[in-house]
């Protein structure tokens, strides 16, 4: 996936879609290149890994847009799981993937979000599912706004994680 800068000047929903592809794009940059051992490297201060925010990622990215927006079950790989019971399968499986298997998991998924996202009409579409926190339902601004933010905090993680690994630094 390339990486292109969001218009300085477009609709809300133009600039909220690019924006998240953008910091989507930022991700697949951190980890180009890498072998699975690298992709599994942690840092001193975590075990967190490249590679576990690439499937965290894939996993939050079906959750909303396919799972929350449109109310749909989940799909493999995560139906199935006991989320009770292995709450960070994630992040915890991650490392026995192959990085060409999780950089395409990550794309596929992101490219079921967009489809998802361009079959909702108007930003302030409301989600099938509600939140589990308080049962209100999300409207499909807070959605991008929310992954916007998840990636891009993601993308710190995943800034430090790859300058570890082989010193590489920049966006």
């Amino acid at each position: 996936m390339l990486r292109h800068d969001p218009a300085e000047a477009a609709d809300e929903r133009t600039q909220l879609t690019q924006f998240l592809d953008y910091h989507r794009a930022t991700l697949l940059m951190k980890v180009d290149g890498l072998d699975q051992a690298q992709m599994g490297a942690t840092t001193a201060a975590s075990d967190l890994t490249l590679a576990g925010l690439l499937k965290h990622l894939s996993l939050v990215e079906d959750d909303w847009f396919r799972v929350v927006l449109h109310g749909e079950e989940p799909s493999s790989p995560w139906d199935g799981i006991d989320w009770d019971a292995d709450p960070n399968w994630e992040f915890r499986t991650a490392v026995d993937d192959a990085p060409a298997d999780l950089i395409a998991l990550y794309e596929e998924t992101c490219e079921r979000s967009r489809r998802a996202v361009a079959a909702i009409g108007s930003l302030d579409d409301l989600a099938a599912r509600p939140s589990r926190r308080n049962g209100q339902r999300f409207n499909l601004r807070w959605i991008l706004l929310h992954m916007i933010e998840e990636t891009a905090r993601h993308n710190g993680h995943a800034d430090l994680l790859r300058e570890a690994i082989d010193g590489a630094t920049g966006e």
